[in-house]
């Protein structure tokens, strides 16, 4: 039997209709996690991917591969030696741990816990904060493209943007309601930080990046990915980049996480190489419209 998906909207030969599958599984409001709380014992096929995109030959955890993935003391060197990491950094990778952030441990681990707990605790609290619908500050579902992908990924996924309005206490589910707002405004203390360090690393005022809007939204994006019967079919993350300018990433222990490496040297190519939770980090992902900003604030810096 072939792993590979219908188009979203259309039924197959034999029958099968896929738009109808999705829709089911929407309207049950309770995501993956609701699958596994029924007992599934077999990925459904509106998750199960192109055997192309679960090809692992190029994926490596290597002792050298994940050493390429810089880790940036922000306090443990004299200023000008933190600005070239981290331009190094953005530079060669664009994706970074950093340590000594000042982000609380016990606030990382308390927003981690109260994410879980949401995701395990009833199934009433999450139906009340599913939906689709964009305008809503909170929201709760599984797989923002669910109708548009090709097939959908294992896992869930609670979206609240605090900024620049942030949500009213009330609208946070109760799980992380005494932790989001406050783990929310010391991530976006560290994004400054790491925009400050960017900009001196182009030659630039550290509030240049600031004072263009690199930092006027937060969004607080929490995936959880539930115990799956057959990893081998389906993924939790597909392949991307981020969309926005800065992305802050608090990584679990479980593990999971890679990014896509240009290798040099003998044999090159490019590489999938593991990023391995390191205790206390927090992973810095340059986005697509922060590359783009920075490519022309150097072009114009280089011209003058």
């Amino acid at each position: 039997m072939s792993t590979e998906p219908a188009a979203a909207g259309a039924a197959t030969p034999g029958g099968y209709d896929r738009r109808r599958e999705l829709q089911a599984f929407d309207d049950t409001k309770a995501g993956v996690k609701g699958l596994v709380d029924a007992g599934v014992t077999a990925v459904p096929t509106i998750f199960r991917h192109h055997p192309d995109s679960l090809d692992l030959e190029a994926t490596s955890s290597s002792t050298d591969d994940v050493a390429a993935i810089p880790v940036v003391d922000l306090s443990g060197a004299p200023r000008e030696e933190v600005v070239a990491r981290v331009r190094h950094a953005a530079e060669t990778v664009g994706f970074f741990q950093v340590v000594n952030h000042g982000v609380p441990g016990e606030l990382m681990a308390a927003v981690l816990d109260g994410v879980r707990r949401f995701n395990e605790g009833p199934a009433e609290a999450k139906r009340r904060a599913y939906t689709r619908d964009t305008a809503r500050k909170v929201r709760f579902s599984s797989n923002f493209d669910l109708f548009q992908s090709a097939a959908a990924n294992w896992r869930d996924t609670l979206f609240c943007e605090l900024a620049p309005v942030p949500p009213s206490p009330e609208e946070l589910p109760e799980a992380v309601r005494d932790v989001m707002l406050e783990y929310g405004g010391a991530a976006t203390e560290l994004a400054l930080r790491v925009l400050e360090l960017l900009s001196e690393s182009l030659g630039l005022p550290g509030d240049r990046l600031r004072e263009m809007g690199c930092a006027q939204g937060l969004n607080v994006v929490s995936h959880y990915y539930p115990p799956c019967p057959e990893p081998h079919l389906t993924l939790g993350t597909t392949r991307h980049t981020d969309a926005n300018f800065i992305t802050v990433l608090l990584q679990d222990g479980m593990g999971g996480l890679q990014v896509l490496l240009d290798r040099a040297g003998a044999g090159g190519g490019r590489r999938w190489v593991d990023v391995p939770p390191l205790p206390g980090a927090l992973i810095i992902n340059i986005g697509d419209l922060l590359q783009a900003r920075m490519h022309q604030l150097a072009a114009a810096f280089f011209a003058s």
